[in-house]
């Protein structure tokens, strides 16, 4: 086979993703393979892209998001474009994550108090007391 071109099951092995995974994202116009017949054969460009995706999906963006900067790609340009929003949402979507991340941390904290609370209310309780 062409060293350009990957089968699905080339590229489901090589990312760790599933064919209807892949089958899924060229519905949504995210990858577009060759077909040969009934069979899709992946390029490097869909590769390249599949990492941009799954990266982008790991950091939390939508695939909407990442159409979009999918589509802002020009091989003919330095696609400052492209960097300067990848820049803008990924400075937007880790200010989310810091907020996320600090409520949870509150959350956290505040089970904590309260688990510790309820221990002490059960160490206090004539069965626990007994049972010493």
């Amino acid at each position: 086979m062409n060293d350009d071109l990957m089968t699905i099951r080339e590229m489901c092995r090589t990312f760790g993703v599933t064919a209807r995974t892949l089958r899924f994202y060229e519905s949504k116009e995210l990858l577009a393979p060759v077909r040969k017949g009934q069979q899709r054969l992946f390029t490097r460009r869909d590769r390249g892209r599949l990492k941009l995706i799954l990266r982008g999906k790991r950091f939390g963006f939508t695939l909407e998001q990442i159409r979009q900067l999918l589509d802002l790609y020009d091989p003919h340009d330095p696609n400052a474009t492209q960097l300067r929003r990848v820049y803008e949402l990924a400075r937007d979507r880790l200010d989310d994550m810091e907020r996320q991340r600090d409520e949870l941390n509150e959350a956290i904290d505040e089970l904590k108090e309260r688990l510790a609370w309820g221990e002490s209310v059960l160490a206090d309780t004539p069965q626990n007391r007994a049972a010493e």
